[in-house]
Parts: structure tokens; sequence; C-alpha cells
């Protein structure tokens, strides 16, 4: 039942936490509890009756509906059960960052507000809070202070507002308006990416306009960093796009040197930076990420190895302007005004607050916190892949970051161990290929990993190595 209050002489209904609304949330935290408790008792990836039980949700759309207490019971019953652990300590799977709790509280908190993000005046804390978020971030990574920040899904669509700066600024240079004279008629940009690039770069190139026949691939050593040597003649029409923290096996490029050239050439600089971009937060692993303030811009997650939940892409530019020429909508509906409007720096209008459970991890942690994370997620896997070794498996590259490699003598071999491994309900790892290879590759991405985690992993790799060796 609703309860009237008088407000500034108006009689105006007050909803009450009843047990349509109140209850559902207490029903879903008790779920939520139940999850988070069992967590490790969860195999890291669903058994096969979990995801039979999945075909309950084929079914014809209800015509009248169904009580909302007993959808929200189903969703629970089969759909917990068929869920991947990345809130534990040992799924390794590609690349996926695990959960701090101060993030799902604050993003729980967001969705009760239900703020759109798009303008200060759709929601004033969602405007203060990614202005905040934007100066802490610019200040971890040591960019300059006037780089821009917005937050999209993923890096992918991160890489897709970059490139789309950097594509349109580099064209004005030369006196050509793209968002004027269209694409057609373009002045040719050289766009030149790494042969190890990730699918992403490739997507939002082609996205954005670029065929295959214009982008140029370069020459990768044995960890995939780009080889110095083999970069053609740079220009104030060439793209050239980097990568920090190789998705197989972690490496970085040679930044440093690379931005050089490019700056002196007028060149623009993108890097890919998804997970390895916050090594910059770290003392210890920043040398990897030397020179990337020379860059133009970046794109990094916050779901990944800040653990900040999903979905939190950040984009990165070091020319505000040319971010926001590049993605501005305009309307008369759209009221633009003197604080942060978050949708100039995305594709999106429509756009859940990132920035609140972001802030929240970032003030939680604070610059000492964020380092931490970086060493000991760092640190976890040399400890794995030292510990791996001994076991008699090959290291495929050393690890680099929190990402690296292992395989056997054989393909065959590697494909083996990596199927007993997946089907252990101890820990799950992905297999990919390198150089034409097949390999498997581990990535240590949760905050709630542990060296004991990590020893029970091993131990399952252990069993595994023996029975394909035996």
């Amino acid at each position: 039942m609703m309860r009237k209050e008088t407000i500034k002489g108006h009689t105006l209904p007050v909803l009450q936490c009843d047990k349509q609304y109140g209850g559902l949330l207490e029903q879903v935290s008790q779920y939520a509890f139940d999850y988070i408790n069992t967590i490790y008792q969860k195999p890291p990836f669903p058994d096969e009756k979990a995801i039979q039980e999945l075909n309950v949700f084929d079914e014809e759309l209800p015509f009248d509906g169904v009580d909302a207490f007993a959808v929200i019971k189903q969703l629970h019953e089969i759909g917990s059960p068929a869920t991947t652990a990345e809130i534990g300590g040992r799924f390794f799977g590609f690349v996926n960052g695990g959960l701090f709790p101060v993030a799902h509280a604050a993003e729980w908190l967001a969705d009760t507000w239900n703020q759109n993000s798009a303008l200060y005046v759709m929601s004033p804390v969602t405007s203060k809070l990614e202005m905040i978020c934007e100066l802490w971030i610019v200040q971890l990574l040591r960019l300059e202070p006037q780089t821009a920040m917005g937050l999209v899904t993923g890096s992918s669509n991160a890489i897709i507002c970059a490139l789309a700066a950097a594509r349109n600024e580099l064209l004005n240079r030369q006196g050509y308006s793209i968002s004027e004279k269209g694409f057609r008629n373009a002045p040719p940009l050289h766009v030149l990416i790494s042969e190890e690039a990730h699918s992403s770069v490739k997507a939002a190139l082609s996205v954005l306009g670029f065929g295959t026949d214009e982008i140029e691939m370069l020459a990768t050593d044995e960890l995939g960093r780009i080889k110095i040597e083999t970069v053609p003649k740079l220009d104030k029409n060439t793209l050239l796009i980097l990568q920090a923290g190789n998705v197989n096996g972690g490496s970085f490029d040679p930044i440093d040197k690379l931005c050089d050239m490019a700056r002196a050439a007028g060149a623009w600089v993108h890097i890919d930076g998804a997970f390895g971009l916050w090594a910059a937060a770290s003392k210890k692993y920043r040398v990897l990420t030397k020179g990337i303030e020379k860059a133009d811009s970046w794109s990094v997650d916050a779901h990944k190895t800040l653990n900040a939940g999903y979905d939190c892409g950040i984009v990165l530019c070091r020319h505000r302007n040319a971010l926001v020429s590049a993605l501005q909508a305009n309307g008369s509906y759209i009221a633009y005004g003197t604080q942060r409007d978050g949708m100039l720096y995305t594709t999106e209008m429509s756009r859940r607050a990132r920035a609140i459970p972001l802030w929240a991890v970032l003030k939680t942690l604070g610059s000492s916190g964020v380092e931490n994370l970086v060493d000991t997620l760092c640190g976890h896997t040399e400890y794995f892949a030292e510990q791996l070794k001994k076991v008699g498996y090959t290291l495929v590259n050393p690890p680099v970051f929190n990402q690296f490699m292992i395989a056997c003598e054989t393909e065959e071999q590697t494909a083996q161990i990596l199927r007993i491994v997946q089907n252990s309900g101890i820990c799950w790892c992905s297999g990919s290929q390198w150089k034409g290879k097949n390999i498997i590759r581990i990535s240590v991405c949760s905050h709630m990993t542990t060296k004991n985690d990590i020893d029970i992993s091993v131990a399952v790799f252990k069993a595994a190595y023996e029975e394909v060796f035996s």
C-alpha cells in the first residue's frame, strides 16, 4: 500500500519498500549470499548437469506473465549453477577479472538509483564521480593532466572511440573534415598494427571504414613484440597501434622508442592496454609501460586487472577536443551544461552509471592498493609459472605481467592436458594458438586468487601431466 506525504502543498504517494519491491530485494540478497558463501565449492566451469538444466529456459514467452518471486527463484536455481566461478580464485581462462565486494555493493546501489549518465542534468552524482575517476586514473597511469576519459562497455568500444578521434584528427590536420565530406574522397591514412594485434583492434578498424588492404601488419619477435627495425617510415598520415599486454603471453611492444619515432613524424599512436596498462600503477612493473604518456590515446578495462566488475571500459585521449568532436551528438533536446557531460566522451547516450563502482574501487584501494593488486597478480603469475616448469611443462614465454603460456612436446599432448584440466572441476584455463601451434594460456586476474589456489591448480596440472605421459 502507498502512504501519502505532503510536499510543498501537494499530496504525493510515497513508495513503500513492501513485499513486491523490498521482498524481491531480500530474496535476491539471500541468493547472492548463498552464491558467495559457496563459491569455493563450485567448479570453475559448470558441470554437464547444470548446463543441461539450462534447457528449462527454452519456452514460449508466457502470455500472462509469471510471479516475480518465482522468476527470481528460477533464475537462481537454474542460472547460478551454470555460471563460471569468476569471482573465485581458480578461473584462469581468458583475461576475466574478479570482483571486489565494494564494486558489487556500489553497483547494487547504482542499479537502485537507475541513473542515466549521459548528461549532468540526468545525474549530477554520476557526472561528479566520472570527473573524479578521470583525475585519479590519469594520475595512476601517469598520463598528462589534460587527458580526457570516457567510460564505455569495454576496451573494444574504447578502441572504436579512440580510433575515431585518431582518424578524424589525422584528416583534419590535412584540411579534410570527414564529418562534413565523408570518407569516400578522404586522403589515405597509413594504418600500422602488430601481427599480434588483438581481434578487437581489427574489428574497430573495420567499423571505422578501414579495409584490410589499407592496414599494414608489423612483424613481431618470439615474444610477440613489434620489431622496431621492420617499422616503415612514419609520417603525419600514420596511425600506429601498439599493444600493452599481449592477450596470450602478456608482452609489451617497445612503446617508448616507437612513440618517439611517431612523435617526430607527427603520427598518432594508440595503445591497446586492456589489462596491461595498469602496470603503470606499479613501481615494480612500470618499466613495461615506459613511454606510454607520449601516445595520443589509450584503451583499458577496469573490469579486468582492476576487478571493478563488468562492464567498465575506459577510453583515454590526450587531445580532449579531438575525442569530443569525433563522438559528440547534438540535438535541441540535449542539455549540455558547464558541468561534465559524460556522453561527450563515448559513443553512447543512454549509459549505465559505470563511474559509481569504479570510484568505489579506486577510493577503497587508493593508489597503494592498486599497486599492491598489480604486484600480487603478477607475483602469483610468476609463482604459477615456476611451479608448472618444475612439473615438466615448457614455458612458451616467461611470465609477463599476469599472463603466460605453456605447452607440451606435441600439440596433441597439449590438447589432452587442456581437456583434463578443464574437466577437473578444480581450475579452468583456456587454449589458444601461438606461432601456429596449440598452447595453454593462463591468466591470473582475480584478487581472490591465493598461492593455495595456485598450489591446488598445479596439482591438477601435475596429475594431468602424469596421465598423459605415463
